[in-house]
């Protein structure tokens, strides 16, 4: 059996099956879960991974043990999830281990109306009541009952809800959902819209015979653009393995970051609800709040990661919120994430205005952005404040929200340490190709002395 530490992440549990995460370990989880929630009942789903039967079994289990009653919802996306815990106003948990290779498992949990757990809301003491029951497994006498439903109908209505069905087109789309949980949602959520949706990779593989489920990284989209200019579809969408997550692809065969998306998303959102807050995080474009103010709205800057932004959306009642990586969340989807939800707003932008993506988009393209990179230092944490301090000696514009933003006239960087591996996360932002280029190779000498100490 693998260590808590090995598996217990920032958001969430994740990691190789059976070495670092096996059935006894999500039999305490359970255990741990149903302690710490204290509910009557919790929910739970899995995606298409083989190893989610077994390891969803152990969790309800050790859930039943503690007494606490389990209904399982079978297998699904994690947006799903989202949608019945707030439905059904329980906890829960997702196996899955989204965009991960097929050795990787994992569990993302939510509080009764799809509340996030992460490390600051409860996860480091469901983590240490995890050690507890793996050391002191409880004897069992009697288990509380199990239970099966099945809300994907009412899951596929809720979504179809976010957009005007009568208002779109017949557009033509393919879909990658690289063998996830995509497969399922997207014909069932768009099978009654007049849609020509051409899917990619359909069948529920939790061994990804195709290409990994990640769609953040461009060899992983390239089946999908080649589709897209095969058949002259309108639009093409990538998900990721357990469909929370989607990025857009536009007629040309032209990858939209998930900065872009969030601007045209926002831009629709407040159309339709003048005057409100949206939510961005940190590494977004600055176009993002750019075209929040353009359009009537309030921008609100977050924190990387769900946690973050769902306590933050809370507190403030925004509408929407959008991060860089394809997460995109709603304030009436119980203000969580939902790839297909986004998905559809798009399509009835583009059904609406009847102008292809990139020219909608033509407006928002006004910075060039590096990319995510990363680079692996043995002490991610020191090397951000050895960079702050180079900065702060310099006289640069820093804030410290999450990790270390530096603001220069016409260019930004953000460096920030990852929540799972010994990696610094690097994003720059300027104006044109040459310059981004230029500051990448300025901020990466910048990282490699603060490493090393020169």
């Amino acid at each position: 059996m693998g260590k808590t530490t090995d598996v217990f992440k920032a958001y969430d549990i994740r990691g190789t099956v059976p070495d670092q995460l096996d059935a006894p370990m999500c039999r305490a989880i359970g255990g741990a879960v149903a302690r710490f929630t204290g509910a009557k009942r919790l929910l739970v789903v899995r995606d298409m991974r083989p190893s989610g039967v077994e390891l969803a079994e152990a969790f309800a289990e050790g859930a039943r043990v503690e007494g606490t009653a389990v209904t399982d919802l079978g297998m699904a996306s994690t947006d799903f999830l989202y949608f019945a815990s707030g439905r059904l106003d329980a906890p829960g948990a997702m196996f899955t281990a989204s965009h991960n290779p097929a050795a990787y498992n994992g569990i993302k949990l939510c509080l009764a109306g799809a509340r996030p757990i992460g490390r600051d809301t409860g996860l480091t003491e469901i983590e240490a009541m995890t050690q507890q029951l793996m050391d002191d497994p409880p004897p069992v006498v009697a288990l509380a009952p199990l239970d099966h439903a099945d809300l994907l109908a009412e899951y596929a209505d809720h979504v179809r809800s976010f957009i005007d069905v009568d208002a779109l087109a017949p557009l033509r789309i393919v879909a990658d959902t690289a063998n996830g949980m995509g497969g399922l949602v997207v014909p069932l959520v768009m099978g009654p819209l007049p849609f020509d949706v051409e899917i990619l990779f359909g069948d529920l593989d939790g061994t990804f015979p195709n290409h990994p489920a990640d769609p953040i990284q461009p060899a992983n989209v390239a089946d999908l653009k080649a589709a897209v200019l095969r058949v002259g579809a309108d639009v093409g969408l990538a998900f990721d393995g357990d469909a929370d997550r989607v990025f857009l692809v536009d007629e040309r065969a032209q990858s939209v970051s998930g900065s872009l998306t969030t601007a045209l998303v926002a831009a629709s959102m407040l159309e339709k609800n003048p005057n409100s807050t949206v939510l961005y995080n940190c590494i977004c474009s600055h176009v993002v709040p750019e075209v929040i103010e353009e359009n009537g709205g309030i921008g609100v800057r977050t924190r990387v990661g769900h946690s973050y932004i769902k306590e933050v959306m809370a507190r403030t009642g925004a509408i929407f919120g959008g991060e860089h990586s394809g997460h995109y969340y709603f304030r009436d989807n119980y203000r969580a994430d939902s790839g297909i939800i986004t998905a559809l707003i798009v399509l009835e932008l583009l059904s609406r205005t009847k102008k292809p993506l990139s020219e909608l988009l033509e407006p928002f393209q006004r910075y060039v952005d590096s990319g995510e990179i990363n680079t692996e230092v043995d002490d991610p944490a020191g090397a951000v404040e050895a960079i702050a301090a180079r900065e702060a000696s310099a006289g640069g514009s820093i804030d410290r929200l999450d990790g270390l933003t530096v603001e220069h006239d016409d260019w930004w960087y953000n460096v920030r340490p990852s929540n799972t591996e010994p990696l610094l996360r690097l994003n720059v932002e300027a104006r044109t190709a040459e310059e981004c280029e230029r500051h990448v190779a300025e901020v990466l000498d910048l990282v490699a002395t603060s490493t090393t100490g020169a």
